[in-house]
C-alpha cells in the first residue's frame, strides 16, 4: 500500500454509483474471492461479524488488486477502534448507530489528526505505506471517507443535522435496526419502513452527501438506486453461501428421494 488515492470517496463526490457486497464471513479467502467479482466496494463488518483487527488486516490485503474498495464497519463509534482500523490501512469507514450531530462530529474528529481531530499519530503504520508515503499525515484527511449509519428513531429525528456535519461523506440507512426502532422488528421491507426511508434519501442528497443502503432484494436495490442512493450493497456473502448450499442440497435430495 504505497498510495493514498481513495477511488470510492472520489466516485461518491462526483455522483457515480457504487455497487457493493456485504462481507460477514470474516475470511481473507472469501474477501479475495469477492475482490475479483466486479463490485465497486466490499463492506468488511466488525459490528455483527466475528471479525477482529488481524483478520481485517488480512482481508484488506486480500482485496488488493481486485475491483472492490474496502469499507470497514467498526463495532462502535469509538476513537480507539477507529484509530486502529485506520492505521492498518482502512481508508473508508461506516460508523454504526450515529444518532446526533455531536456523535457525527466525534466520528469526524476520530479520523482526523490534530488540530482538526484527535486521531493518534503512529510512526510508520501500514496506512502510510510503512512511512513511504511522505505526505501521509497531511494528505490523509482528504482521502479518508467517512460514512455514518442512521438506524434509530433518534437518528431519524436528527438526520438533517447529522448529514450537515462537515467531514461526513455519506449517510447509510440501516434498514433492519431502523425497522425495529419504528416498531417493525424483523420487517425491514414493511411499507411504513420503506415510506420513511424513501423520505430520508432526498434529505441526505439535499445535504450534498451520498445516501447508502443495503438489501438482498434486487427490485428494492434498484428502487433505491433510482431514488438516488450512490452506494448500495446488493447482497451478502452469507446469503449467497446459504442460498447456494440450500438449493444444491435440495436439488439432489429431491432427485434421489426414496433411494
Amino acid at each position: 500500500m504505497n498510495e493514498l488515492h481513495n477511488p470510492f470517496k472520489h466516485a461518491l463526490k462526483s455522483g457515480r454509483l457504487q455497487i457493493g457486497m456485504w462481507h460477514s464471513l470474516s475470511s481473507h479467502l472469501v474477501a479475495e474471492i469477492l475482490a475479483g467479482a466486479g463490485f465497486d466496494w466490499i463492506l468488511l463488518d466488525t459490528e455483527h461479524a466475528p471479525n477482529e483487527l488481524p483478520m481485517v488486516l488480512a482481508e484488506l490485503q486480500a482485496l488488493n488488486g481486485g475491483t472492490a474498495h474496502a469499507v470497514v464497519r467498526p463495532a462502535w463509534n469509538d476513537p480507539v477502534i477507529i484509530k486502529r482500523l485506520l492505521d492498518v490501512g482502512a481508508q473508508s469507514l461506516l460508523i454504526p448507530y450515529v444518532e446526533t450531530e455531536e456523535e457525527a462530529r466525534r466520528a469526524v474528529m476520530s479520523v482526523r489528526y490534530p488540530p482538526d481531530g484527535f486521531r493518534g499519530v503512529a510512526g510508520q503504520p501500514r496506512a502510510s505505506g510503512y512511512g513511504r508515503i511522505k505526505d501521509y499525515y497531511v494528505a490523509a484527511k482528504a482521502e479518508i471517507c467517512l460514512l455514518v449509519q442512521v438506524e434509530t428513531k433518534r437518528g431519524l429525528d436528527n438526520l438533517e443535522r447529522i448529514a450537515s456535519v462537515e467531514g461526513v461523506d455519506g449517510v447509510f440507512v440501516g434498514p433492519a435496526d431502523l425497522a425495529a426502532a419504528l416498531g417493525y422488528l424483523g420487517q425491514p421491507t414493511h411499507p411504513e419502513v420503506i415510506k420513511i426511508i424513501d423520505e430520508m434519501i432526498p434529505c441526505i442528497k439535499n445535504a450534498g452527501i451520498a445516501p447508502g443502503f443495503v438489501t438482498g432484494d434486487p427490485e428494492l436495490a434498484q428502487h433505491y438506486i433510482d431514488l438516488g442512493c450512490l452506494f448500495v450493497a446488493v447482497g451478502s456473502d452469507t446469503a449467497l453461501l446459504t442460498k447456494g448450499a440450500d438449493q444444491l442440497a435440495a436439488k439432489f435430495r429431491n432427485q434421489n428421494a426414496g433411494r
